[in-house]
């Protein structure tokens, strides 16, 4: 009934344009829908090869009680749920799902998308967030979701005349096949896996695999490796030795080093106040708790930050703690089996009738290269003078570690994080250096062109479909898709048809909500998923337990924050981050005499959009 009622109100008046209240459970509304309608399985009919289930008492305690390396046994009824190595699923019906074919494929040419939509002339701000959000995203999405390259199968794209591209034409790896397809999957849309663990199981740091969970463990009392407070390089790759290190940059390493820290700290609490667990014990709990710790970071603090609406506050703060709130929460415990008044932790776990997996239009929408600024600004700590400003490519790949290990001290870096702001995510505005990128193996990319192919090849559906398919009014005209009328001309002179119009240049395109730092379009997905990824999770729902965690574990997770994280690895930053709420929003400036609130933190709504 709520969501029929709510049908025939968003005809006329989307969520956020409704008074407090039923917008909050105009939302519910919508994530109810969107779980009944738009979790679509892809994996094998009948189950063939998968590993059989196993019960509480059959699992083996280290199952039992701890996340694995690949992500396997969360669910022991299905080990293989959610594993490194399994497909993505879809958001949207699979006959919905075929990739783009032939002239379909390259129309309009990608390249020319890439330069003459997305390439930033003059950069945007988003300021009403700092570049630490921007680092923090890629830190979480590196945990989610990878796709593998096939570098030997090449997608051709050609390059127009004047065009500066070094080749023509223009190669681009395809996404590597799925090898655990059968006769059974013959009618299917091509599948592709997840090299990462589909869990919010802290990956990016752990690792998804024995062999890599191994290289980053010191076997001391549950701790990870550091060598003088970094971390070590990978001799294999010439950058961090940590769970997940591609596409590596200075921001990568601050976030990877400060949870590496973060995980310690817990280790050595644990064992002083649990003096007989196991070394492995150590290790398995301290990840359970920075797993968590992650998570409610990103719910209650990162999201709010980038989605600045007074709806969404309280509806992410609900995903955690519920309606009742964190102070009854911490006061009386679950007042309520209900995740809607209690919050999902905790609550029981529930796949909403589809095996828990990520999907790729969860990865599409995540695609933020926006986000990232043109150079690093580094500032001191003790007064905000500035010490250098550096070029992108002086803090990516293998240049990051030189950053990080000599010359600026950490604590300026960190400081610099935390003043500086991240690009908006909109046309226009997608950073040049990304559009000319080598990486280590010496593969040149354009991620912006790389960006619009990967949604093509992987079946994505281009921007009005998506909408339909996500319960969202398709845009008639161009200028109805955006309110910015130069964006509208190009975008008719690009595409012709509005319903070519790409799912990445159509979300950049497109007018946000108040207050928000992406489009409605993507923030529908969000509200399937990120409930999705708790709800599933049996470490976060019926074994969010002392049994699991600890006393000291749980109570790790309830009191601690982003700023109470920093602060406690580097509290030189205390005088920045003082009566800061969040430490996505821009820090206190410092001066040589006192320290300001910068003028960015006004004009929420339009500041994060740089509209």
């Amino acid at each position: 009934m709520l969501r029929r009622f709510y049908a025939r109100i968003n005809r006329t008046r989307p969520w956020y344009r409704l008074p407090f209240l039923l917008g909050l459970f105009n939302l519910i509304a919508l994530r109810d829908e969107l779980r009944e309608d738009n979790l679509v399985d892809t994996r094998t009919p009948g189950g063939v090869g998968r590993t059989p289930g196993v019960t509480s008492a059959t699992a083996g305690e280290e199952r039992r009680r701890f996340r694995t390396a690949d992500g396997s046994y969360n669910d022991l009824s299905d080990p293989d749920m959610g594993r490194a190595g399994t497909r993505f699923a879809r958001n949207v019906p699979l006959e919905h799902a075929w990739p783009a074919e032939g002239d379909e494929l390259m129309t309009p040419n990608p390249r020319e998308v890439s330069r003459t939509l997305m390439r930033r002339e003059t950069f945007t701000p988003a300021t009403s967030i700092n570049l630490l959000a921007a680092a923090w995203i890629q830190f979480q999405t590196h945990d989610w979701f990878a796709h593998g390259r096939e570098p030997a199968d090449v997608i051709e794209i050609d390059v127009a005349e004047g065009d500066d591209w070094f080749e023509n034409p223009m190669r681009i790896p395809r996404t590597k096949v799925d090898d655990t397809r059968t006769d059974a999957d013959r009618d299917l849309p091509p599948t592709f896996v997840n090299s990462n663990s589909h869990w919010w199981d802290a990956s990016s740091i752990y690792g998804s695999t024995p062999e890599r969970r191994e290289q980053v463990r010191s076997h001391v009392d549950g701790k990870l490796v550091l060598k003088d407070g970094n971390l070590p390089l990978d001799p294999a790759t010439g950058v961090a030795l940590t769970g997940f290190s591609e596409n590596w940059w200075v921001g990568l390493g601050l976030l990877h080093t400060l949870f590496t820290l973060e995980h310690n700290a817990i280790c050595d609490q644990l064992k002083k106040d649990y003096p007989g667990m196991t070394e492995d014990e150590l290790f398995g709990t301290a990840q359970l708790v920075v797993s968590a710790l992650l998570a409610k970071i990103h719910t209650v603090e990162w999201t709010p930050a980038i989605i600045a609406h007074p709806v969404l506050k309280v509806a992410m703060r609900a995903n955690w703690w519920g309606l009742a709130e964190e102070k009854l929460h911490r006061m009386f415990g679950r007042l309520s089996k209900s995740e809607v008044i209690s919050g999902i932790p905790g609550s029981a776990f529930d796949h909403h009738g589809s095996p828990y997996q990520l999907t790729e239009e969860f990865a599409a929408v995540y695609r933020l290269h926006p986000l990232l600024p043109d150079t690093l600004e580094v500032h001191s700590l003790d007064d905000g003078t500035l010490v250098d400003s550096m070029e992108f490519q002086e803090i990516i790949l293998l240049n990051a570690h030189r950053v990080l290990t000599s010359g600026a001290r950490v604590q300026d870096l960190w400081y610099s994080f935390g003043v500086q702001h991240p690009g908006a995510v909109q046309l226009h505005n997608f950073p040049r250096w990304m559009q000319d990128l080598t990486l280590p193996d010496g593969l040149r990319l354009d991620l912006a062109a790389l960006d619009i192919m990967r949604d093509r090849e992987r079946g994505v559906p281009r921007y009005n479909e998506f909408r339909r398919q996500l319960h969202l009014k398709p845009a008639e005209t161009f200028d109805e898709l955006t309110d910015n009328p130069a964006w509208a001309r190009e975008l008719e002179a690009m595409y012709g048809d509005i319903e070519k119009v790409d799912l990445q240049v159509g979300m950049h395109a497109e007018t946000p909500p108040p207050g928000f730092g992406f489009s409605d379009t993507a923030f529908r997905v969000f509200i399937l998923m990120a409930s999705r990824r708790l709800k599933s999770d049996r470490f976060i729902t019926d074994c969010y337990t002392e049994e699991y965690y600890t006393k000291t574990g749980m109570q790790w997770i309830a009191d601690n924050t982003m700023t109470s994280v920093l602060l406690r690895h580097y509290p030189q930053l205390a005088p920045s981050l003082e009566g800061v709420k969040n430490a996505f929003a821009p820090w206190k400036v410092q001066t040589a005499t006192h320290a300001t609130t910068p003028a960015a933190d006004t004009a929420h709504a339009t500041a994060v959009t740089g509209k």
